[in-house]
């Protein structure tokens, strides 16, 4: 049997420390956490960050470094830092090697980069190893030169190759948030559709149970099947709940791409065996070409933003027509008054209360008691974007619906109103990459701490 103890959904997270502690005593081979996703945007993987907190990270991490001490097993984290870009990994690298010294102790640790070379991707899209992910768009070499970070998403492959290198942590860049789950299953002969399909449904940790919220998960692998225990005592999964997470982050809750192949899950069975915990076994994995996907991000703009408050009934009720008359007039101002044309910049404003999430989308009406009025303006540089914000700030502030009615006065909740964003990123590659060999395009090396 080979036993994975996850402790939460990702580094950040946190978790029910007795379920961890539980988890520990149960002697696990492996400890498995996620560290990021692209679930908050392009703006932590155009700059290389990590969206958690540094102070939050280092706590948890020191955490699960005493379980792996604790447990004396290998502990592996994927996606490091949000992202997985390389600067993020040397971030937690960083941090574990401040943690280790202030225990006193030493690790060996395993550092798989996932980062690719501008230079390297525009290669691989001449010789046609690079093919869109539907409904990407085609790109060109300008697209992949423009990107500040591009990454391959590692799989079972690239993990095990850093844990035979008999690392006591792996640090890994940008994987698939399963990889890490199914790599050491399978480098020990358990079925790979069980591997993945387990991992799948413990990626997120106790998310798959009741009291999601509640982190740790355990998995314990035979041959063909798997049996799925959260470790909180107030949770519980059930067949219902194993099965759903199939939905999660995923279009066809039958199918699961990865690396390699594809995990196909219509004949799997959900059984429940204890008390809390279900067994699952039937997936079935099927091999195929060898390719990963390829995430990168590129500055779409500069942004400046405002916020104005409308609480005049009649102003609600008429939120809409206002703010299209204030982008109408604000995008003739800026053209007449500034060296700015059409296509360098875009002024929004989202009314937050009416439809600011769905747009014209939106089916639930009400009668809000107030709007939010959330100006945005994106430009090609950001002293465009300010100039406009300072075009952008008097409508906001004073703009009546109608010629012949009096002034209004709206509230700022700050001042000065306009705050500059700075760069902002967008998503531009949505590929995958064909490797002959999995390690072609990671990187991998041992560091003793």
């Amino acid at each position: 049997m080979t036993r994975i103890l996850v402790p939460s959904g990702a580094l950040g997270l946190g978790w029910d420390q007795a379920a961890l502690d539980r988890g520990i005593t149960n002697r696990p081979d492996l400890i498995a956490i996620d560290g990021g996703s692209t679930d908050s945007g392009p703006s932590y993987l155009g700059r290389g960050v990590s969206k958690y907190a540094r102070s939050s990270t280092r706590a948890e991490w020191a955490g699960l470094i005493d379980a792996r001490a604790r447990a004396g097993c290998p502990l592996v984290i994927g996606t490091a830092g949000t992202c997985g870009a390389d600067s993020a990994v040397d971030w937690l690298v960083e941090i574990t090697r401040e943690i280790l010294a202030e225990r006193g102790e030493s690790a060996k640790i395993a550092v798989l980069k996932s980062g690719q070379s501008p230079t390297r991707i525009a290669a691989a899209l001449e010789t046609g190893r690079i093919a869109p992910l539907s409904p990407a768009p085609e790109i060109d070499a300008g697209l992949i030169e423009s990107c500040t970070n591009i990454v391959a998403l590692a799989g079972a492959e690239q993990i095990n190759a850093a844990l035979e290198t008999g690392a006591d942590i792996v640090i890994a860049g940008r994987t698939t948030d399963t990889a890490i789950i199914a790599a050491l299953p399978i480098a020990r002969g358990v079925d790979a559709g069980v591997a993945w399909h387990a991992a799948k449904i413990g990626e997120c940790g106790a998310l798959c149970a009741t009291n999601p919220q509640s982190g740790v998960l355990q998995l314990d692998f035979e041959t063909d099947s798997c049996l799925i225990t959260p470790l909180a005592d107030d949770a519980r999964a059930t067949p219902h709940t194993v099965s759903a997470h199939m939905l999660y982050e995923n279009s066809d809750p039958f199918r699961l791409y990865e690396p390699g192949g594809y995990l196909d899950v219509t004949h799997a069975t959900y059984v429940q065996e204890a008390e809390g915990a279900v067994r699952i076994a039937g997936a079935h994995w099927v091999a195929g070409p060898y390719t990963v996907k390829l995430e990168g991000a590129r500055v779409a703009g500069y942004q400046t933003v405002l916020m104005a408050l409308l609480r005049d009934p009649r102003y609600v009720a008429n939120a809409e027509a206002w703010a299209e008359d204030i982008v109408a007039k604000c995008t003739a101002k800026t053209l007449a008054r500034t060296h700015a044309v059409e296509g360098d910049f875009s002024i929004e404003i989202r009314l937050i209360g009416k439809n600011a999430t769905l747009g014209a989308l939106e089916t639930r009406t009400g009668d809000p008691v107030e709007i939010g009025a959330l100006g945005i303006v994106t430009a090609k540089t950001q002293a465009i974007a300010s100039e406009i914000g300072k075009l952008l700030n008097p409508y906001l502030l004073h703009h009546p619906l109608t010629r012949d009615e009096e002034q209004p006065t709206f509230a700022f909740p700050f001042s000065p109103a306009e705050i500059d964003r700075g760069p902002i990123y967008e998503f531009c590659l949505n590929h995958v990459l064909t490797l002959d060999d999995p390690m072609a395009a990671f990187t991998l090396e041992v560091i003793d701490a």
